[in-house]
């Protein structure tokens, strides 16, 4: 253990070397943000967001998805409803990163999700998020301090997509990236959910997820910088399902 401990500081030291070489500071403060955003979107932070389906668990029950085409289908028209209705949420909290403007978002979208279900996950991953966004990113502390002052006035559902603009906005997120980030995450756990139910292998799920890429971006745009009073929905039959 001692002599792993002394090569890890030797290699330390070594690295710190080189980089001292070029410059008097080890990295960029946006250097460091950008292993944050990459750190945000890896599937392997413990956020809980392969445990919700999206509705497409109910959709294979109510018969509507039984193939890799009624697949797409309906994750298409899942990212559009995403783009109408939660992303503006997402946007609204991502231009005004603060206490204040989170909660006044999360109260909206809360009356705003009519499903018990949907809002129950949104929730579920907002809590979770929010939890390892302050532990994780401590050199960020306006997150733990936000999430304990909530906590403790209580009134506040932890809703996903403003708190996901919240987190987006604190790490230095441009609007046009954090915007594209949530209809990527979305659209990789919905797949995720896809193969856990077998209606798509890994590798047709990989190449399903890169044909969806080019809807992904154009549903983007179409629905990108709207502010939350501008939300609403485009697939309600998601919604009934």
């Amino acid at each position: 253990m001692t002599v792993a401990k002394s090569i890890c500081t030797f290699l330390w030291k070594t690295c710190n070397l080189e980089i001292n070489k070029e410059t008097s500071e080890p990295t960029s403060l946006d250097h460091l943000h950008q292993w944050s955003q990459w750190q945000l979107l890896d599937s392997i932070l413990p956020t809980g967001g392969f445990a919700h389906s999206f509705g497409l668990e109910a959709a294979v029950q109510a018969c509507l998805v039984s193939n890799v085409e009624e697949l797409r289908i309906f994750v298409i028209h899942m990212l559009d409803n995403t783009g109408s209705l939660l992303l503006p949420f997402l946007y609204s909290a991502t231009i005004s990163p603060n206490m204040q403007t989170w909660h006044k978002l999360d109260r909206m979208l809360d009356v705003t999700l009519k499903n018990e279900g949907g809002r129950k996950a949104s929730i579920a991953q907002g809590s979770a998020l929010m939890r390892v966004a302050a532990s994780v990113f401590s050199d960020v502390p306006s997150l733990k301090t936000m999430r304990d002052a909530s906590l403790a006035s209580g009134g506040i559902a932890f809703h996903h997509a403003p708190i996901f603009g919240l987190i987006c906005g604190l790490l230095g997120f441009d609007l046009v990236t954090s915007q594209r980030a949530y209809m990527f995450i979305t659209t990789r756990d919905v797949i995720s959910a896809a193969t856990r139910l077998n209606l798509v292998g890994p590798m047709g799920a990989a190449s399903l997820q890169h044909q969806i890429a080019v809807v992904a971006e154009g549903l983007s745009i179409k629905w990108m910088n709207r502010e939350a009073e501008e939300a609403f929905q485009t697939a309600p039959l998601l919604d009934t399902v």
